[in-house]
């Protein structure tokens, strides 16, 4: 059954709410359309502009920049994973259940992910593997981060490390490897579609099953 998902986002990442109207919706829609169609380098307004029937003036009443507009969906994207993430464990209790469910979701698991109204989620996950660490590898990431900007990445990450840590309470990184398997689950997916020599993926099986018997290699190998 399709839900429709709604999360209060960053008011710094936009002029207008966008969710506050049909045109603001068109153009996050529209966006994640176009963004996974052309690749965010070669996405513009004037395009979105012309995809949507309207003006770049139009969208520039809600988004300053199409790095703002790519952020504040990327944010949608991590809110959203979260939210699935605590439907899905809360009636788990073996934490080794819970990991490797967690790892499923990350991987955008078509099992155990959500159907929603808003947003094609195939195509947001795949412009989120493509395009998600352009919102914080830029210069102005400090001055960015002081606006609170990353906080549902810093969430959704929180919440993998309480997983960690409920099934090694002594493990001193789990931290870093929350982040670092959210992040290698895109980066890997990434590699094995397009650069397959810097993956062990050689025989180009199911990217999207190489990527999640890594994570999980590579997680429960360093908390044993």
């Amino acid at each position: 059954m399709d839900v429709l998902l709604k999360f209060k986002l960053n008011e710094h990442l936009y002029l207008r709410d966008p969710e506050t109207s049909e045109v603001g919706k068109a153009i996050v829609n529209n966006a994640i359309e176009l963004i996974h169609e052309v690749g965010f380098e070669q996405f513009t307004f004037k395009k979105l502009a012309q995809k949507i029937d309207s003006t770049e003036a139009t969208i520039y009443r809600y988004f300053s920049s199409k790095y703002k507009l790519l952020t504040y969906i990327l944010n949608w994207y991590w809110c959203y994973l979260e939210f699935v993430a605590k439907m899905r464990l809360q009636q788990i209790v073996d934490p080794v259940e819970k990991l490797r469910l967690m790892l499923r979701i990350i991987m955008h698991d078509e099992e155990v992910v959500s159907r929603v109204q808003d947003y094609n989620l195939e195509k947001l996950h795949s412009i989120v593997i493509a395009e998600s660490s352009k919102a914080y590898l830029v210069k102005e990431v400090d001055e960015i981060n002081q606006e609170k900007v990353f906080s549902p990445l810093k969430s959704l990450c929180h919440f993998i490390q309480e997983i960690i840590l409920e099934l090694n309470p002594d493990f001193d990184y789990s931290r870093s490897l929350a982040s670092t398997l959210l992040e290698t689950a895109h980066d890997q997916q990434f590699f094995s579609e397009h650069l397959p020599s810097l993956t062990d993926n050689t025989a180009r099986l199911d990217h999207r099953k190489y990527v999640f018997n890594y994570l999980n290699k590579l997680a429960f190998s360093v908390l044993k």
